[in-house]
């Protein structure tokens, strides 16, 4: 589990991109994050995670988790200032941005500026048959297709593929071939931003290694409906031959986040179908996808991990999530066979939510963590799991909140807790109703001083924000992944104090990490063009 290859207790914090610092309106996988993994090293920290990568789409208030590709990279995440430093944009073009605030992305503006450097940027590249870009085109066979879609998409007006002409739809070749000849510029263009995205992800890989920091990555379960992925693998897909359409979707039952459940609105996977071809598709499929995350990161956490036990599949004419029916997932099985391919992996298990004993039973037989929730703890039950005196295992990731939560300070002061919950809290910290440590650090003692091997921190809960610096709200369209972090909060006071609650229960990094680093140089906060 979340091994540092020492099996010795770890500490890390959860922070996405977007959220990281930066002049440019979002963070991104450059400058930002290089500052943010010496942050993170300062904090005596040894992971950091983050949410999907992908690219997002404004119709689903830019959600990570609804992108429309599993394998391509947000453009939103390309550092302006590599581009710079690699001559394909100015430096005035890099500078000449509106007055982005530091608190919120405005996702439309950002778009609008990222958008106008890629442009120039790809316009200033000439090395398609170069021997870098052709081995990153060999390595990501999804990249042809990922940038036909997208050509595709500019061209027709940005209606789903399911509503293009027909022979587009079903995929003819010649229908394709003749579109990527006519729509080669726009095509070149979509190439080049994954192979930046790419080139830039190689450098953050390199800074991490360098700080000693673990990236901590993300996979969703579920693709769009709209994606590169349902398009070209139409068959794996719970889709009505006739409309293109999902004939059921995915979500969950009503749970601790919404009285009506959660209808997410993804196709399902065919883990039903007797079809062996449909079979090998999604054996492959995910094979690919698995491995892909595991050429960006350390260490993955599958989201909704009970899917792969048993999912909810609603009638897609249903506009919530209550009715619905547990189907059988693929279950061990098809792990067993990925890992075959692939070799053991480091993976999380996103085991929250409705939890049988037969997901705890294929998380235990996979040697997967799973994932305790502090905020979960409290609802008055003494033999609640998540109650870190209640842990039966080391072998488990502990949060305050995740993305999904309102943060520490926010749940605490929410009307869903009442003085009795809060002092039951307190209590639990060793503390009483009216004592002087924050909330927060009353959590992040609990986490840290319990068994289990990792815990993670969202970074708001380690700066004791409340929730109006919350990052999701599940069952909310709108208003959600928009936070940000202003550079003046992230104090060396903050980090002296993360640092040493981390060494206290034995959570430290290990002294070489710091040593290796010791009388290196790096660029990572430099500002404009070298």
């Amino acid at each position: 589990m979340a091994q540092d290859h020492t099996g010795k207790r770890a500490s890390g914090l959860l922070a996405h991109f977007t959220s990281l610092p930066s002049p440019y309106g979002i963070g991104d996988i450059g400058p930002a994050s290089y500052t943010f993994l010496e942050y993170l090293e300062s904090c005596g920290q040894s992971y950091w995670q983050f949410l999907p990568t992908g690219t997002t789409n404004p119709l689903f208030d830019n959600s990570p988790y609804m992108s429309s590709s599993a394998f391509a990279g947000s453009p939103l995440l390309i550092s302006p200032e590599l581009l710079c430093r690699e001559k394909l944009i100015s430096e005035s073009s890099m500078r000449d941005h509106p007055d982005f605030s530091r608190y919120q992305t405005d996702f439309i503006t950002v778009t609008q500026y990222k958008t106008r450097l890629l442009q120039e940027a790809s316009s200033n590249f000439k090395a398609f048959d170069s021997p870098a870009f052709l081995d990153f085109a060999s390595k990501n066979p999804w990249l042809d297709d990922y940038a036909l879609f997208m050509a595709l998409k500019e061209n027709f007006g940005n209606v789903g593929w399911f509503d293009w002409p027909a022979d587009l739809v079903s995929r003819n070749p010649e229908a394709l071939a003749l579109q990527r000849e006519k729509n080669r510029q726009r095509f070149d263009y979509f190439r080049f931003e994954q192979y930046e995205f790419y080139r830039q992800w190689g450098l953050l890989r390199i800074k991490a290694e360098e700080t000693g920091i673990r990236l901590f990555g993300d996979i969703p379960i579920y693709v769009g409906l709209d994606s590169v992925d349902v398009w070209t693998h139409q068959s794996i897909f719970t889709l009505d031959p006739k409309t293109s359409q999902p004939t059921h979707v995915a979500g969950v039952p009503p749970d601790y986040f919404s009285e009506t459940g959660q209808r997410w609105g993804n196709p399902l996977y065919r883990w039903d179908s007797t079809n062996p071809g449909v079979q090998s598709q999604l054996l492959e499929w995910w094979t690919l996808r698995i491995s892909a995350i595991f050429n960006m990161v350390d260490m993955a956490r599958i989201d909704h991990f009970r899917g792969f036990e048993s999912y909810w599949s609603i009638p897609a004419k249903n506009k919530t999530a209550i009715e619905g029916t547990w189907l059988q997932g693929p279950g061990k099985t098809f792990f067993d066979k990925i890992f075959n391919r692939l070799g053991k992996l480091d993976i999380v298990a996103e085991d929250l939510g409705v939890i049988t004993p037969e997901v705890g039973e294929l998380r235990d037989g996979l040697g997967f963590p799973g994932m305790k929730v502090l905020q979960f703890a409290f609802d008055g039950n003494p033999d609640n799991s998540f109650l870190p005196h209640n842990f039966d295992t080391p072998h488990c990731v502990v949060y305050t909140g995740t993305h999904d939560n309102d943060t520490t300070l926010g749940w605490f002061l929410s009307e869903q807790v009442d003085d009795d919950l809060r002092q039951r809290v307190k209590r639990q910290a060793n503390r009483v109703m009216h004592d002087s440590s924050p909330v927060h650090q009353d959590m992040i003692y609990l986490a840290q001083s319990s068994i289990g091997r990792l815990t993670i921190f969202p970074l708001q809960d380690i700066l004791g924000f409340g929730s109006d610096c919350r990052m999701n709200m599940p069952g909310v369209p709108k208003g959600n992944w928009g936070w940000r972090c202003a550079p003046e909060f992230l104090t060396p006071d903050i980090a002296a104090n993360l640092r040493e609650i981390t060494l206290r229960f034995g959570r430290g990094r290990e002294e070489h990490n710091r040593q290796q680093k010791a009388g290196k140089t790096t660029t990572a906060t430099q500002a404009g063009c070298d």
